[in-house]
């Protein structure tokens, strides 16, 4: 199908849906950030899920593999909702310290650069470097859920859906509410946060900020004074300090149009960054503002626009920042429209329309002399797709199916996705589903333009793309047992990643790359399967166990002979073991075990643990990390954080 032909369906379709069509109450019922035809705020009490689907299905009814994790309900537990994703198996994350800030999200045993990060189903994937994919923009005590689709979701969700995605959600508050937090803890931490929010039948706001800061966890003898709240990141005695602060503002409206949802939010993040990226003591600050706007028009209609800006200041040593130093600014911009039109009873077709452009301003800081880091570079691209989602009535099965096709600018291809998943039930309780597709994301500024004396970038850098598939089945077992079971594979095309060699020639580097170098590279012949699994327990009323675990197996042959520096990085084996408890006087302790082992490396348990009171105005709370004291690394060589304690207190107010 040429690029022609398929906007001319578009557009077609979007003729064909202004007419007379099924009555509307036909459609499902949709959460806030979809299409709703009621004239007030919703505030649905049944798990819908938004990704890898047309339009928001039951979760007991999704046809590919999505685990929904909840935020609220949590959030005393945790200290950034990062820790949530290791509750999946299927996720591993690559941190560089604590307090949430650098980290890499892998899923299934992709690259970090190779999942989607969304906040409300707008895209936040960094363009100038994929380490900031989760400089998420809003702070946790805003979100209300974090959904994650496993596999290839390019065809509904767009560039760098390879591996899978994963949507941080707000929801509208659904009454008035006053909520502060304050703990401090080991290591200097000390973290502080607060929300507001209304809620009226036609209107809900929600203001939240929040902040934490610890003076770090490994000492840096290359410093000789203390260090306090009062004095910067850069006179810290220890290393892996860091300093993050959070806020954001959240409206909806509703009207006979539709819900109006408008959010507005912004982060400043700062941390030592020794051996992050080389046997450097560096220091880095990330700031970034994120805007967006969402607005109904009328029942199946939805138009959406948002903007992003982010700047990246890095050090290469702290201790000297006159002798190098980075400044990235980049920005991109999304819009969209979607479009539904109900075909028979449970059944909906969705046509839509995106563009979205990112643009980067990149330099050097030299012994005060300035000059190009990555340059200034600009992309834009567009998308058309369609897709519909069948659910008869009294049937045992479902259906759902979609294609995309993206232009990019720049003189790169255009790509079709198609996507295909569908699901039976054999018994009401025993679930079949399979699902595949197509995944694809273009190579970030930094691996196309980066040059420093171990790393070069390539220009040259195709976009990297994916096939991916997979069969699993779901058995509700009793009202208290539950059980999971997935099997995927998935086949790599040009998959991007830095590899080295000692020696030259080695005609599988890139044309010009010295030895010993990283250099950015389109590697062929990668490929990874897997099965991932899952029991949810409740052996009474008051106790709960999940376990979940994957295991991976990725083709070793696709470097010959080369040094790769990310993509074998992922965990062969990862276990995720959670157990909660309901004590007296409405106390509540849960204990979670991970234990991973990386591709030729050593498993490692880390165990963590919490307790907290969850009901009443004051709530206090114990969080307990490491527990068994593990020395380990998720990046090879950057240590992570031993045995550590934060305790505090939320007071709570609500009518």
């Amino acid at each position: 199908m040429t690029t022609k032909s398929f906007f001319s369906l578009l557009a077609a379709l979007l003729l064909i849906v202004g007419g007379p069509a099924v009555l509307a109450q036909d459609a499902p019922a949709t959460p806030p950030h979809a299409v709703s035809q009621k004239t007030q705020l919703p505030h649905p009490s049944e798990t819908m899920v938004v990704l890898g689907a047309a339009v928001p299905v039951p979760l007991a009814e999704s046809s590919s593999s999505v685990l929904v994790l909840p935020v609220e309900t949590e959030s005393l537990k945790v200290e950034s909702p990062l820790e949530l994703l290791r509750s999946d198996s299927s996720v591993f994350l690559e941190q560089r310290g604590a307090g949430g800030g650098q980290t890499d999200l892998a899923l299934r045993g992709g690259g970090f650069a190779q999942t989607l990060v969304l906040v409300n189903g707008f895209r936040v994937n960094d363009s100038q470097s994929a380490h900031h994919n989760l400089d998420l923009p809003f702070p946790l005590e805003a979100m209300d859920s974090i959904q994650i689709l496993h596999g290839a979701g390019s065809t509904l969700h767009g560039v760098d859906a390879l591996s899978g995605v994963a949507d941080f959600l707000t929801a509208a508050p659904a009454a008035d509410s006053v909520r502060l937090r304050t703990g401090a803890g080991s290591y200097g931490e000390n973290e502080e946060s607060l929300l507001g929010a209304l809620a009226r039948k036609q209107w809900s706001g929600r203001l939240a900020a929040e902040r934490n800061f610890s003076t770090g966890f490994l000492a840096d003898p290359g410093f000789n004074t203390g260090c306090d709240a009062q004095q910067t990141l850069r006179d810290c005695t220890n290393d892996r300090d860091y300093r993050n602060q959070d806020a954001a503002q959240e409206n909806w409206l509703a009207s006979p149009l539709g819900v109006t949802d408008l959010l507005i939010a912004s982060s400043d993040r700062s941390f030592g960054a020794n051996q992050f990226y080389g046997a450097y003591n560096s220091w880095e600050r990330t700031k970034g503002w994120f805007a967006a706007a969402r607005q109904e028009l009328g029942s199946r209609t939805v138009a959406a626009f948002a903007y992003r800006r982010h700047s990246d200041d890095f050090v290469l040593l702290r201790q000297a920042p006159e002798v190098y130093e980075n400044n990235h600014i980049d920005g991109s911009w999304q819009a969209s429209l979607r479009h539904t039109l109900p075909l028979a009873s449970n059944s909906l077709l969705l046509v839509g329309l995106e563009a979205d452009g990112d643009s980067i301003q990149s330099y050097n800081l030299s012994a005060g002399v300035r000059s190009f880091a990555l340059g200034v570079h600009a992309r834009n691209q567009g998308a058309g797709y369609v897709a519909f989602d069948l659910r008869p009535a009294r049937s045992r099965w479902s259906l759902s199916a979609g294609l995309r096709e993206e232009i990019f600018s720049g003189g790169l291809q255009s790509t079709l996705a198609p996507h295909m998943a569908g699901s039976l039930r054999l018994k009401p309780q025993l679930k079949l589903r399979a699902a595949g597709g197509y995944g694809f994301r273009l190579p970030t500024y930094t691996d196309l333009y980066y040059s420093d004396p171990t790393t070069l970038g390539n220009a040259h850098l195709q976009p990297e793309s994916a096939w991916s598939g997979e069969g699993g089945l779901d058995w509700a077992a009793s009202p208290k047992l539950a059980l999971s079971a997935t099997g995927f594979y998935s086949r790599q095309h040009d998959a991007i990643d830095y590899v080295r060699s000692a020696s030259l020639p080695n005609p599988f580097l890139p044309s010009g790359c010295p030895a010993n170098t990283w250099c950015a590279a389109n590697l062929s012949g990668l490929h990874f399967a897997g099965v991932e699994s899952s029991m949810t327990w409740m052996p009474t009323k008051t106790q709960s166990l999940r376990i979940g675990w994957t295991a991976l197996h990725g083709a070793q042959d696709a470097l010959h002979g080369l040094q790769s520096e990310y993509i074998f990085n992922y965990p062969v084996q990862n276990v995720h073991a959670s157990w909660t408890l309901a004590l007296g006087r409405n106390l509540n302790i849960s204990n979670t075990v991970q234990i991973a082992q990386r591709y030729q490396q050593a498993p490692y348990p880390v165990w963590n643990a919490a307790l907290t009171h969850d009901v009443g105005r004051l709530r206090p709370y114990l969080r307990l990390s490491n527990l068994s004291n593990t020395g380990y690394q998720e990046i090879a060589g950057i240590a992570m954080p031993g045995r550590a304690i934060v305790g505090g207190v939320s007071l709570r107010l609500s009518r």
